[in-house]
Formats: structure tokens, sequence, C-alpha cells
């Protein structure tokens, strides 16, 4: 296995705002990262909140995040590049999907610009396609990692990929020289995150270690498939069986990404390794899940992509 480690220089020694700086922002469901970037460096990086829980209209949001660095000298006309959930329905500004197949040009074509006060917001297009068995898909932010990906990484521009990006709806995309052709969403993430939070499925034991142990025991019990079927096991095994809550957390994040990868794999080449981005602990996680399938993976870094992919968006890569 390879890992891709292009992490940006995040070095932190720039004081205040200079001229040729810039700024570039991946804004999910769950939180907002903007960039100051200077040259190919972050020198500095805010957070907010995601699109999914902002209070009050997502430009006020964004003018409200960045107002230490209009004190620090950022000019209210300034240019900002965003990518992700910005460009949705509920965001700044609904920017149309780009159709598969599509190359960076084509998807680069389709960028949206509107107007937050006196700022100009350059927000990057999502991806949308018709699957084989004929269901629509669409992708905001996932895209951008990609196209970072393939400018990072020359080679998978050449040829036929898989691109797996796991989270909180997770994609798997099919690459063919340069080109993304189609992908397929998995709402892994959300459903784990609800299962663990919002049901009965973990409240019967008593402490939070177990987890790598129930892991394993997911992936393995998804193999025999009935994913519906398995899921009260998670309880059961607390009540019968002394598991802790840990246990049945790692049972169930094992279980659900399990299935995905299960479903999935038909659609990759037997031949082929499958590129995870995303964060790092949880592409190792899939990685697991490939393994026991006699898969490979390489791996990328998220947070790096989504930069590469925004410098591919405002034409530096």
């Amino acid at each position: 296995m390879q890992e891709d480690t292009g992490r940006e220089d995040t070095g932190q020694d720039v004081a205040g705002w200079q001229a040729g700086d810039r700024i570039a922002g991946d804004w999910g469901t769950s939180r907002l990262r903007l960039f100051r970037l200077r040259g190919s460096r972050v020198t500095k990086m805010l957070e907010g909140p995601g699109i999914g829980v902002v209070a009050g209209p997502p430009g006020d949001v964004l003018a409200a995040t960045l107002a230490p660095w209009f004190a620090q000298g950022l000019p209210t006309d300034a240019e900002i590049m965003l990518c992700g959930m910005a460009g949705s329905r509920g965001g700044i500004a609904e920017v149309a999907y780009a159709e598969c197949p599509v190359d960076a040009a084509g998807w680069r074509a389709h960028a949206g610009t509107v107007a937050v006060g006196t700022l100009r917001v350059v927000i990057a297009p999502g991806l949308a396609c018709v699957r084989e068995d004929g269901a629509p898909d669409v992708m905001r932010g996932e895209e951008t990692q990609i196209f970072g990906m393939l400018a990072l990484h020359p080679a998978l521009a050449q040829g036929r990929h898989c691109i797996a990006l796991p989270g909180t709806h997770g994609k798997w995309a099919e690459v063919a020289d340069g080109r993304v052709l189609g992908f397929r969403t998995f709402l892994t993430g959300e459903l784990f995150a609800l299962l663990r939070d919002r049901s009965i499925l973990t409240t019967a034991g008593g402490d939070d270690s177990g987890g790598d142990e129930g892991f394993a025991d997911g992936l393995a019990r998804a193999e025999a498939g009935g994913y519906l079927g398995a899921l009260f096991e998670a309880r059961a095994a607390q009540l019968r069986a002394g598991r802790s809550r840990g246990w049945a957390v790692g049972f169930l994040s094992g279980l659900t990404i399990g299935h995905e990868v299960r479903e999935a794999l038909p659609g990759v080449a037997a031949d082929g390794e499958v590129m995870l981005v995303g964060d790092p602990a949880l592409t190792r996680l899939y990685g697991q899940a490939l393994a026991r399938h006699g898969r490979s993976a390489t791996y990328g870094d998220g947070s790096a992509a989504a930069l590469a992919g925004l410098r591919v968006l405002e034409g530096r890569a």
C-alpha cells in the first residue's frame, strides 16, 4: 500500500494580509473550513458552522466567520473560492451540477459566481450522473477532491481507476483518462451516526472498551449479508453476551462499512486498486474492509485533495 501525505504547508508565520494572498474554502454539511493561501501554502485557517447547522443566511455566516481576517486587512471586495454545500439549494446560491462524464475543464466551466455583500464568491459546481441501474445521483464537494487527486497524481489521469471517498454520504467514483464517468453514493456515515446516537442499539452496554474487536466482528458479520437482520445483534450481544457499548459501536461501524464495500466492489475492476480519499482514520477502516475481500488500497488525504481541487478550479493546476 502507498499513502499520499501531500498535506499543505501550514506555517503560521504571517500576521496580516498581503497582496497576492487568496481565500479558498470547503463548506460541508457539518463544518466550514476557510484557508488563507500564499502561493501553494496555507498560512492560516478559520472554521465555522456547516451548511446543515447555520443559524441565518449562509452569506451572513460566511462574512461573520471571516471577521478576524477583515480585521487583519482582508479587502472587503476580495474574491473567495468555495466548494461543497455552498452551491447547494440551502447554500449561498444554488449552482447547477456538471453532468458526467466530465473532465476538470468541463467542471470548472460550470462554476458559479455570486456577490455576498461586496465579496465576490466563486462556487464550485457539483456533479450529477445517471447510474447503470438508471437511478440519478449527485455529489457536492467530493468532485473537488477527485479533481485534486488527479492533479496531485497525474498517473490517476491515465487509464481507468476507482476513487472512493468515505464520509457522511460516501462516494465510489469511476474515473477514466481524467474524466469522471459516474459514481454511486452510500449513506453510510449518516446512517451509522443515527444508529449510534439515536437508536437503542448502543445503550445497554457498560463502557466504551472493545471498539476494535467490535469493528472486526462487524466486518465479519457483513460478509454473510442481511444488513437489516444483523443490526439488532449489536443490542442483543450487550444484553446476553456481556458485550460493551464500545463493542456495539464498533460492530455497527464494521457492519455498515462492510456492507458498503461488499455492495460497491462488483463495480470495481477485479484487478484494480481502490484509491481511498478522506480522513486518514476513516480511510484506514475502509482499507481493512477491502483487505477482507483480498483487495488493496492506496490512500489520499482529503484536505490536501480539496485544496488541490480548489487550485484546479481557479486555474492554478
